[in-house]
């Protein structure tokens, strides 16, 4: 991936994470309503505690990735938030949002991921 499309890409994903960490502080309750009942019915917390959980999650890979520090384990990490999101949220109206960022984040996470050279 070219440098400038990595940075846009990066700073675009991190302010996506950014904001819905912002709006799921602001409302946390009605965010929980995109899970699954199954799901919610797992949870060994409030729904509120563990969506104010979620939105320090969204808003830590945010900041890591909009500093660009550590991009590679940030995104590796907003892959796997992102595909248990989907798994508990099922499809509905935002799942399209989340499929898009799961695959930047896994192109961030391909893109970033240190290559080690082996020396003879």
């Amino acid at each position: 991936m070219k440098v400038n499309s990595f940075h846009i890409l990066r700073v675009g994903v991190a302010v996506t994470f950014l904001w819905i960490g912002v709006l799921i502080f602001k409302s946390p309750e009605a965010w929980g309503g995109f899970l699954q009942p199954w799901a919610a019915g797992l949870l060994l917390i409030p729904l509120k505690i563990a969506m104010i959980a979620t939105a320090i999650l969204d808003i830590s890979i945010g900041i890591a990735l909009l500093a660009g520090f550590l991009t590679w384990p940030a995104a590796l990490l907003g892959s796997f938030h992102l595909i248990v999101v989907l798994i508990v949220s099922g499809i509905n109206a935002i799942t399209v949002r989340d499929l898009g960022l799961l695959a930047a984040t896994i192109a961030l996470f391909t893109s970033s991921f240190p290559k080690f050279k082996i020396n003879n």
